[in-house]
């Protein structure tokens, strides 16, 4: 199955529209299309497993907990989280991509990664 992402309201929106610009193919659903405007890291995170999506996130404080949290009942596509101060814009594109292009979604499932990998 391929790969489909879900920003949270906190992702660098530069990084979606980036994605979306190099591979137009890439289902890539931004916050208010994925209603995560305004919800809790739960529901986000319900929604995106609803949807079949792997969750894009800057949130490093509170998404982990919540995660680990979700998983003991639940399945997740997934999470990446994107470490601002150490992931250039561009190489959060590229890995991005990547995962995509070299990958199946079930690669992902209850997984919670940092990207840069």
């Amino acid at each position: 199955m391929i790969v489909r992402y879900q920003a949270d309201a906190d992702l660098n929106q530069i990084i979606l529209r980036g994605v979306i610009r190099r591979e137009p193919a890439i289902e890539f659903v931004t916050p208010a299309e994925g209603e995560l405007i305004d919800q809790d890291d739960r529901t986000v995170l319900e929604l995106a497993a609803r949807h079949g999506r792997i969750l894009v996130s800057h949130d490093r404080k509170t998404m982990s907990r919540h995660f680990y949290e979700f998983i003991e009942t639940n399945d997740s596509p997934g999470v990446f989280v994107i470490r601002q101060q150490r992931c250039p814009v561009a190489v959060a594109i590229e890995e991005l991509l990547m995962i995509w292009e070299a990958s199946e979604a079930e690669e992902w499932v209850n997984q919670y990664r940092y990207l840069p990998l």
